[in-house]
């Protein structure tokens, strides 16, 4: 009798504990990884194989000893994802094409699902479908999705991606059970991420709420599921006051359980609610994980506990993940570095202070040493000193395609493997041209179109945000903000620290050609600014007979004139030759980063004035147009006050006369 009685408690006790088990769930997530394998950095100081004695932060191997820590002191179940953005940011993309080695990685980690961040899209959308199927060919993969990307019917450039949509191997949804729960996840990419997916076409990316829509009535309605988290790599930056593209989908879109957030890089502390909506959002660069434990009911989430996990040494990196990513620096060294000469950690330079890098509306060391690397780099190819004309004698740089800067760690030594990551992104723009970084161009432009091109720092940036700045070498400029839109630039220098600056006259006037560079992405956005300026910023490339160079891949510098066909110029091999040149001060072999490096140059000076002479000097007819419109509308207004206040005079005397009879 008494066994009987204590058997029924115990069913009792199960039956009532049971759904209070099945309703918890642990989401593990992260966003923005970028390839980061290795702790951020310096790269030589990460040991993730011993505890409390480097400064980096970061790394895979330390993310995977979190998420097994997570696992193992937790009994409900528990669901791990990251918003995008997993590859493109240090060599170790450079072979996600033929080895799918994030994906690979972010399986064995035990990642459940992915999203398609843009940064995914930077090999084509060939690429990425080649990247995908290498993944899935290895073994267990999280399930990718994207679920607002349409295909074209009229190109056959996304055709492989499309397969792989079809194939399963990528999805607009999925259905993932975790315990008794079934959770519908699907992944969206925004506005902005589409606006810098330029590698992405011929994919469009229609609106993310409405896409919402359609697949949260699929997985509520169709697939009956009983939590519905969106990976979003739209992201929670704010601009011009308004709300950010998360928050707006949380708002327009209220049956969304959890936005696991991505793209904007953001630091979010702790978990941010609107509505039903749970948004969380885990920096960049695995820097930091989020983890989010959850009781689920009524279909509602409700938050239990976070915890917002930084990754540095004080946590044990796992040794079976770190040593496949040491076997792919190997592969990295065969494939990609042996050709130029060069080892995954060799020495380039060395440094006594850190150039960080500071996506700011200003000039700094880091934009301005890869903006010289160009010019320097171009010019030892292109330049016959015997033929003035082909010298190179300005570069520019836009502070979007920076990633990173360099930093002295322990040693001050500077890795090849840190600095590809100042500058990693790219690809050739033609479809014979798959190497990895962005080719060299050079064309000739007027003053007055160097000038239009400095103009995209004064007007465009303050309005598209500060991937638009430029860097400058071989040149300074002074500009006031407070001058008319596409006329602030208010003296230009040509020349350089060593040899001095000379004034450039920059009029219409001036039909000189300069010879100036840039990588070919810079080079193909000044060349259409026109079009998006209407026709206010046209600048036509050309070549030294003043010829427009239509294609510009006709305009990428041989780095090696003896082969057949073009050798382009890679600007991240570039910054490294660049940096190898540099003095060896301290005579140990290594060359040392110049002080010039330690601080801006004074190449872009604001000069805000609201003084009518400068907010007229030497104007062009913008700036001439709208001050006689201003004179014109002031004419005006002056004119109808006098001619009003005529008739109220006029008014008040004849009424003061009447009122004195």
């Amino acid at each position: 009798m008494k066994l009987r009685i204590i058997f029924l408690i115990i069913i009792c006790f199960l039956l009532i504990k049971a759904p209070f088990a099945q309703n918890r769930l642990t989401i593990i997530h992260t966003n923005d990884l970028h390839s980061e394998l290795m702790g951020y950095y310096p790269t030589i100081d990460y040991t993730p194989g011993t505890l409390h004695d480097d400064t980096t932060v970061g790394g895979w191997a330390r993310i995977a000893t979190v998420i097994n820590e997570a696992k193992k002191n937790r009994k409900n179940p528990v669901l791990i994802a990251d918003a995008g953005d997993y590859t493109m940011g240090t060599l170790f993309h450079t072979i996600c094409r033929e080895e799918g080695l994030e994906l690979h990685l972010l399986g064995a980690m035990g990642y459940d699902a992915v999203a398609i961040g843009n940064h995914e899209f930077d090999f084509m959308p060939g690429g990425l479908a080649n990247m995908l199927r290498a993944a899935h060919a290895k073994g267990p993969i999280p399930i990718a999705l994207l679920s607002n990307a349409v295909f074209s019917a009229e190109s056959s450039k996304d055709d492989l991606l499309e397969d792989v949509f079809e194939k399963n191997i990528a999805r607009t949804y999925t259905i993932i059970r975790k315990g008794n729960l079934k959770i519908g996840i699907f992944a969206l990419l925004g506005v902005d991420a589409a606006e810098v997916s330029p590698f992405a076409s011929p994919v469009k990316f229609p609106d993310r709420i409405e896409s919402a829509k359609k697949i949260l009535n699929i997985l509520r309605n169709e697939e009956k599921a009983d939590l519905i988290i969106c990976l979003s790599h739209c992201g929670l930056t704010r601009r011009s006051g308004k709300e950010s593209e998360d928050e707006e989908l949380a708002k327009k879109v209220p049956g969304i359980n959890i936005i696991i957030s991505g793209h904007t890089h953001t630091k979010l502390e702790q978990p941010l609610v609107i509505g039903n909506t749970i948004i969380v959002q885990a920096w960049e660069y695995g820097k930091r994980v989020g983890i989010l434990d959850l009781s689920i009911e009524n279909g509602n989430a409700n938050i239990e506990s976070y915890q917002y996990i930084a990754i540095d040494d004080r946590i044990k990196g796992d040794p079976k993940i770190q040593r496949i990513i040491d076997a792919h620096a190997k592969i990295i060294e065969n494939r990609i570095l042996s050709p130029y000469g060069y080892s995954y950690s060799m020495a380039i330079a060395e440094t006594s202070f850190d150039i960080p890098f500071e996506e700011k509306p200003h000039e700094y060391p880091m934009g301005n040493l890869i903006a010289d690397s160009i010019k320097w780099y171009a010019n030892k190819h292109a330049f016959d000193p015997k033929d003035p004309h082909t010298q190179i004698v300005a570069a520019i740089e836009s502070s979007g395609l920076i990633r990173n800067g360099l930093y002295k760690g322990k040693t001050g030594i500077l890795a090849l493997c840190d600095i590809f990551k100042t500058f990693p992104l790219g690809i050739g723009f033609s479809e014979h041209d798959a190497q990895i970084g962005y080719p060299i161009v050079s064309v000739y432009l007027t003053a007055e179109e160097i000038k239009k091109a400095l103009e995209v720092l004064t007007t465009i940036a303050p309005i598209k945000g500060n991937s638009y700045f430029l860097h400058v070498s071989g040149l300074k400029f002074t500009y006031n903000p407070h001058r008319m839109l596409f006329d602030r630039i208010t003296n230009i220098w040509l020349g350089d620290e060593t040899n001095g600056y000379a004034l450039l006259d920059y009029s219409a006037s001036n039909k000189k050609l300069y010879r100036v560079a840039a990588n070919i992405y810079n080079a193909t956005f000044l060349k259409i600014i026109g079009r998006f300026t209407s026709g206010i910023l046209t600048i036509v490339p050309k070549d030294r007979n003043g010829n427009p160079i239509h294609d510009l891949n006709h305009a990428i510098i041989d780095r090696d004139s003896k082969t057949p066909g073009i050798q382009g110029l890679r600007e991240w091999v570039g910054i490294i030759e660049y940096m190898k040149s540099f003095p060896d001060t301290d005579g140990d072999g290594i060359p040392n980063v110049p002080e010039m490096y330690r601080k801006p140059l004074g190449r872009i000076v604001a000069e805000p004035s609201v003084n009518p002479y400068a907010l007229l000097r030497k104007g062009n007819w913008l700036t001439y147009s709208a001050a006689g419109a201003l004179l014109l509308i002031s004419g005006l207004i002056a004119i109808f006050i006098a001619v009003v206040g005529k008739k109220l005079r006029k008014k008040f005397s004849h009424s003061h006369s009447s009122g004195g009879r």
